[in-house]
């Protein structure tokens, strides 16, 4: 991939629900074929139509008419030349008839061939399905080649469809091939198809859709894979059954794109599916890596011309805070769910400690308040006295009056015990020490009072028979903003595994969720209060010019980088797409590349501390443990990453020259 076109790593699919007439193959042709333009009009590569969609799934016994398969088949070979001009290709549904059998079968359309014939394995026949009736399976079929007039195709379950300039490779299951034990898809994907399309006609029951939805979901989260599904809609005959049309794009377990159901007009649903992302996952992925396709596969060449005029990956979830559910019903069920997790991970460490009795430093920010409200939560689960919790506020230089007082507030509201140790005097004389001058504001000034409020937490704990509770978050791990040896140091780190962007809405979620009154409002003015170490001296006006996010950056976009080269391992290139797209409006993008390259030489040379970082609970996909996700050398080089986004400023600043 040119590193200045990373839009490159995604692939559009189009999923159409198309306007039906039973056994009228003409009119379906042409409803298919302008459903087949529009959507190269959009920029898909791909377009999937459902089961049996040049005659309509129920034709009954019409399938034993030879004027049908005729009609089919030559409408069949019409769309595969319109594909040519329109640069797309195409999966529809036909009946075909074959050495005296008749198969049910997905025919793949492109560069204005029919490219092969994918017959289903799997014929229904119980309940409302009578398809042995019409149909002949397809499982142990011997591969075929068919005439088609000037060419032959293969007709066989054994085919791959596959560009490698795009690293696509899709192969196709019909319909109850899905529904099936062992699903051909699984064997598809590891002989490498990264995208399964499934032609099908389901139709409607009570709590059938929602089914049919998990279904696709989870076959696309246990192949690794993007998985397409168009369904048959409502033009079908309702004789004894209804259909919906019901389309869906799937990904890797996450759901893309949704039809309306219940349209008889044509419904086209498009879905950007992420190549690189897909890769990853598989490359990661030790079942994937060791599992191994039960038998071979053709594979079939194919180039995918589709060029959308909107940028790829915009028809796909891209949210600017990916920690952070946009559904406030779901996020408060993240946080419930986080919050658990982190209190039983601490109540486990006291119970296997036997110790009653801990200690957190307490600031009036958002991490020490969140690690306060946890170990409340924690003592609670074991039936412990609250003023076990030991919250000391250890006020320096740089501490405001609106930070302390919301401190010693919590602590009286949660009923931990309170001690207040200013640590103004043991710092000047450790300057007089080592010789530092305090008017010098540096990195020996900002970082002694971390280790000076360390080493207190860490004598307290001794003293009184406990542990130190870490506070620092997953965000600061990632960019080192903690002090080596200072609060980079504790004997358990309740927020190891949480974002910061995630902090703050754990914190509001606590005090409407698990607390009220004074508690809640003292909550919801340190979520609001700005992020700050609050190591520099105040002004005169008491407050503090220390502004975390204009020293490393916005949260956001540290978050973001994290979720995308972490979870995903993107490279910068896309990192830089993705967050245009997402802070669009927002951020420019010479300022998403200030950041991003922060972001790259902060996460590189700071895996020193990550190496030597606490125990503490993962809670999501994202983790830095050196002990569980993350194993990355101290001492690894960024250049690479370094000379990508080089590349990627180069275009910006020719621009401002002319």
């Amino acid at each position: 991939m040119n590193p200045l076109d990373a839009g490159r790593a995604f692939l559009r699919i189009a999923t159409v629900a198309p306007e039906l007439r039973v056994a009228d193959v003409a009119f379906n042709a042409g409803v298919i074929r302008a459903a087949l333009q529009a959507a190269a009009r959009q920029g898909a590569a791909v377009a999937l139509f459902p089961e049996l969609s040049l005659t309509g799934y129920t034709c009954g016994d019409l399938f034993t008419q030879a004027l049908l398969h005729t009609q089919a088949r030559a409408a069949l070979l019409e769309l595969a030349a319109a594909t040519k001009a329109a640069g797309i290709h195409a999966v529809v549904g036909l009946p075909f008839a074959v050495n005296g059998r008749l198969y049910n079968c997905a025919a793949v359309l492109g560069s204005g061939r029919v490219l092969g014939l994918v017959p289903k394995q799997f014929l229904p026949t119980t309940g409302e399905y009578y398809e042995e009736r019409w149909f002949t399976s397809a499982a142990g079929l011997a591969p075929i080649e068919v005439d088609l007039g000037g060419y032959t195709a293969p007709l066989a379950t054994n085919l791959l469809f596959t560009d490698e300039t795009a690293g696509c490779t899709f192969g196709i299951e019909v319909c109850e091939d899905l529904w099936a034990v062992h699903p051909p898809s699984g064997d598809l994907c590891l002989a490498g198809a990264n995208l399964i399309l499934n032609p099908s006609a389901s139709n409607e029951l009570l709590g059938k859709a929602a089914y049919r939805r998990d279904l696709v979901r989870q076959q696309s989260a246990r192949c690794l894979a993007a998985y397409a599904y168009a369904s048959a809609g409502p033009g079908e005959s309702s004789t004894d059954v209804v259909f919906s049309g019901h389309c869906l794009v799937a990904e890797n377990g996450s759901l893309l794109a949704e039809s309306d159901r219940f349209k008889f007009d044509t419904q086209i649903v498009c879905a950007d599916f992420d190549l690189g992302r897909l890769q990853h996952e598989r490359l990661c992925n030790s079942s994937f890596s060791a599992g191994a396709a039960t038998r071979d596969f053709r594979r079939i060449a194919v180039t995918h011309s589709a060029r959308s005029a909107a940028p790829l990956g915009t028809l796909r979830p891209n949210p600017a805070l990916p920690f952070v559910p946009s559904d406030p019903r779901i996020r408060a069920d993240t946080c419930r769910e986080i919050f658990a997790i982190q209190s039983t991970g601490l109540a486990k460490r006291l119970k296997h400690t036997g110790t009653k009795t801990v200690v957190i430093g307490i600031s009036g920010g958002l991490d020490s308040t969140l690690a306060l409200l946890v170990a409340a939560h924690a003592f609670d689960l074991l039936g412990l006295d609250r003023k076990g919790i030991l919250a000391p506020t250890l006020p320096g230089f740089g501490t405001t009056k609106r930070t302390r007082g919301n401190a010693e507030k919590l602590v009286e509201e949660i009923g931990a015990t309170l001690r207040v140790i200013p640590i103004h005097d043991a710092i000047k004389q450790h300057f007089r020490d080592i010789g530092h001058d305090e008017r010098v504001h540096d990195v020996t000034y900002e970082n002694a009072q971390a280790r000076e409020r360390t080493q207190i937490l860490m004598d307290l704990a001794n003293k009184a028979g406990g542990f130190v509770v870490g506070t620092g978050d997953l965000s600061e791990a990632a960019l080192g903003w903690c002090t080596f040896n200072g609060d980079h140091m504790s004997m358990y780190h309740v927020n190891a595994g949480i974002p910061k962007t995630l902090v703050r809405y754990l914190i509001d979620w606590c005090a409407d969720a698990e607390f009220s009154g004074a508690t809640t409002k003292v909550l919801h003015d340190i979520a609001a209060t700005p992020i700050s170490p609050e190591l520099l001296p105040t002004t005169a006006d008491g407050q503090q010019p220390q502004q975390t996010e204009d020293v490393v950056g916005p949260y956001e976009l540290h978050d973001y980088f994290l979720y995308h080269v972490v979870r995903h391992g993107a490279r910068p290139a896309k990192v830089l797409y993705l967050a245009e797209l997402a802070f669009a409006g927002r951020y420019p993008r010479a300022v998403i590349l200030r950041w991003l390259e922060v972001f790259i030489r902060r996460f590189f040379s700071q895996q020193f501390k990550r190496s030597a970082m606490p125990d503490g609970p993962k809670v999501g996909s994202v983790a830095l443990s050196p002990r569980g996700d993350w194993r990355m050398p101290s001492d690894a080089s960024a250049a690479g990453w370094l000379a990508e986004l080089a590349a990627l400023r180069r275009p910006t600043q020719r621009a401002k020259r002319r």
